[in-house]
């Protein structure tokens, strides 16, 4: 798993959304996020800087000091919300997709709302112990499409 730069974070590969909006994530993130054991995960808008967005799998969440999305969001934790539909909650939006194949498929509308568009490659990175983000701009972005030895993609 490279690190772009030195003491930066490390990352995992590149995913292209697909035109059908499949996304496949990098081995390494489903191996240490542990999403070979899940059905779904959660997902949580990224922020201004690297876009895109963060995914969580629920046994990480539901014992982290963030569970308290759950808990403040019932319809997140019973399931209620419909697939792919995302809701507000103090300046991120969330929502919950089905795993399948190691990957996602983000609808039209969920690739508006998030303002991705079928072709985009993003960058896995790993993000904290709960989570990794699959950025599409900012400076690590840049630094990873320039540098000079082997990121994967998926």
């Amino acid at each position: 798993m490279p690190q772009i730069t030195k003491g930066g974070k490390y990352i995992f590969g590149w995913s292209k959304i697909r035109e059908n909006g499949a996304l496949t994530f990098p081995t390494p993130a489903v191996q240490e996020y542990k999403l070979e054991q899940e059905t779904f995960v959660y997902i949580v808008s990224g922020s201004r800087q690297t876009g895109g967005f963060c995914v969580m799998p629920e046994p990480l969440l539901v014992h982290s000091p963030l569970k308290h999305i759950l808990q403040e969001n019932p319809q997140l934790a019973d399931r209620s919300l419909e697939e792919g539909t995302l809701i507000s909650y103090k300046g991120r939006k969330y929502g919950r997709l089905v795993l399948k194949d190691n990957g996602i498929r983000l609808s039209a509308a969920l690739l508006h709302t998030l303002e991705l568009t079928a072709g985009d490659a993003l960058l896995c990175i790993r993000s904290s112990n709960i989570a990794f983000t699959m950025g599409v701009k900012g400076s690590l972005i840049d630094k990873a499409r320039a540098y000079p030895g082997e990121i994967p993609i998926y």
